[in-house]
């Protein structure tokens, strides 16, 4: 058995079906189907089970995987040690952050990074899928989720803090709402999921509430949230990262204080894909963010 038929092996069930496999080796499905089927002929027994949409691993399979993975992963580690032989810190590293703190938190902590490594080369992505770390493209991802997906490796960042907010002209004018409820009867401000209503929980200590509402004005654009909620054009249920300045300087009050407010999550988590080598400067990346995130953290 050679190195090119376990690393077709890998990708297959890294892919999870073998158009997605085909499409990152560049090869047709049937040519990958062929393929698998020479391997499981050579083996002697099966190593996926294949549906209409899915393959699947068998034990056999999945301890060839294994053991493709990590040969796989060798030979990456070797390739990058010798290609780094007398030189600095150097790699690429994709990196998909959430559009708002990506922009309005991290920028920094991301300049700072390439100011230390020049050589690393950053290939950021502002976005709020979870999904994208099947993509070759992206190395590591930072999102806001309840709880991290049981297939990626997951870090705790932060805790995200929702606040329900309004510039002062909008206060002066309108009745803030007292209690989760009234968020229904006021023009809403935030962000949402597309194709779906929108849900809040608001939490006061064993209390729980859910409530479903239909903004007035949305987007993945926090920046843009906040330029709508400074122009007095509703109240607005964000991150308090995104208008923590506004409220300092007295041109934005909040209310519902005494409630936790959650629309996807209330923790930060940086992941990867547990089964991916990482090089140097992907591990680099990871412990940069991670301390940066340390650092920031409210004592």
């Amino acid at each position: 058995m050679d190195h090119s038929a376990l690393t077709l092996l890998v990708e297959i069930i890294d892919a999870g079906n073998l158009s997605r496999a085909a499409s990152k080796l560049k090869m047709s499905r049937a040519n990958v189907s062929y393929h698998l089927t020479q391997l499981e002929k050579t083996v002697g027994v099966q190593l996926v089970r294949r549906t209409t949409r899915r393959v699947e691993p068998t034990e056999v399979g999945l301890r060839l995987y294994e053991h493709g993975h990590a040969i796989r992963n060798e030979l990456a580690a070797a390739g990058e040690t010798i290609r780094s032989l007398g030189k600095g810190l150097q790699g690429r590293v994709g990196l998909a952050v959430p559009s708002g703190y990506g922009q309005l938190v991290m920028t920094d902590w991301l300049i700072a990074f390439k100011r230390q490594y020049p050589d690393i080369v950053l290939d950021l992505i502002f976005e709020n899928r979870v999904d994208n770390l099947v993509r070759d493209e992206v190395d590591i991802a930072v999102r806001v989720l309840p709880t991290p997906p049981d297939n990626l490796v997951a870090r705790h960042m932060a805790e995200m803090n929702y606040v329900a907010c309004a510039s002062i002209d909008y206060a002066r004018q309108n009745m803030l709402p007292q209690q989760p409820e009234d968020l229904r009867h006021v023009p809403l401000i935030t962000s949402g999921v597309v194709g779906k209503q929108l849900l809040v929980r608001a939490y006061q200590g064993e209390l729980r509430k859910e409530i479903r509402l239909e903004p007035t004005l949305i987007s993945e654009h926090f920046p843009f949230l906040r330029q709508g909620i400074m122009a007095g054009l509703g109240v607005g249920i964000v991150p308090d990262y995104v208008i923590r300045a506004e409220v300092e300087r007295g041109e934005v009050v909040t209310t519902l204080r005494d409630w936790r407010l959650s629309i996807f999550g209330n923790n930060m988590y940086l992941l990867w894909m547990p089964n991916r080598h990482q090089t140097k400067a992907v591990r680099t990346m990871i412990d940069f963010l991670l301390e940066r995130a340390e650092v920031e953290r409210p004592a």
